[in-house]
């Protein structure tokens, strides 16, 4: 039993994971577009949102070769598994595939509201880590343990740019409402879902990889 409950607890965690990094570098290849449109000239944060989705995609793909070297594909989980898609959802009233991203560029009020929502999650997601780099579970998997510490050390590059766009733009931080609903996102995760997929014996597996269907050319 307790050598299924551990791998059961790591196949669905690799599953979110491999998800939530999907659905980042993608997202982001939109920002990245409508950000070129709107503000060709300014290099330093076109790089830093660059490198950002660069990390997203190289997160991808560890997690994918993790799947691979298990001779497993991932649970198949959804957008209500994904932080920055309920972030989204909450915040903006519509889902990620349906936002307008040009119209919120083009926009400095809903952009500082995206800034913030991506720096919240990123931030999370930092804290996350270093929770789960001293899981005793996590800690029997050698390979998870060096993949959460690469996205250790990758993440606080990543909500620096949103920050710094704020702080330039004479923008104001996060709210406590906008870090209670951040905070309200991860216990939904972590206390609701997680236990209900846990248990959830007859999920299935996809068939195919995520990045598949990317519609844009991407690096490995």
């Amino acid at each position: 039993m307790p050598a299924w409950f551990s791998r059961r607890y790591l196949d669905l965690l690799g599953s979110i994971y491999i998800y939530n990094e999907h659905r980042g570098y993608t997202a982001l290849d939109r920002v990245l577009e409508a950000v070129r449109a709107r503000s060709p000239d300014n290099r330093d944060f076109i790089d830093a949102i660059e490198k950002h989705r660069a990390d997203e995609r190289k997160h991808y793909m560890m997690f994918r070769r993790w799947f691979e070297k298990r001779g497993q594909m991932p649970l198949l989980v959804d957008r209500t598994c994904g932080h920055i898609d309920r972030f989204v959802e909450i915040m903006f009233r519509t889902t990620i595939d349906r936002m307008d991203t040009n119209a919120i560029i083009g926009n400095d009020r809903l952009f500082e509201k995206l800034c913030r929502v991506i720096s919240l999650t990123e931030q999370r997601g930092y804290v996350q880590v270093e929770t789960l780099l001293d899981h005793p579970i996590v800690k029997q998997d050698p390979g998870l343990m060096k993949i959460f510490r690469i996205i250790k050390q990758d993440e606080p590059s990543h909500w620096a740019p949103y920050d710094g766009w704020l702080r330039v733009n004479s923008k104001r931080d996060p709210k406590w409402w906008e870090r209670a609903i951040d905070t309200f996102i991860h216990s939904e995760l972590l206390f609701l879902k997680l236990p209900v997929l846990f248990l959830s014996l007859r999920m299935k597996r996809r068939h195919d990889w995520p990045d598949e269907h990317d519609l844009l050319p991407t690096a490995t």
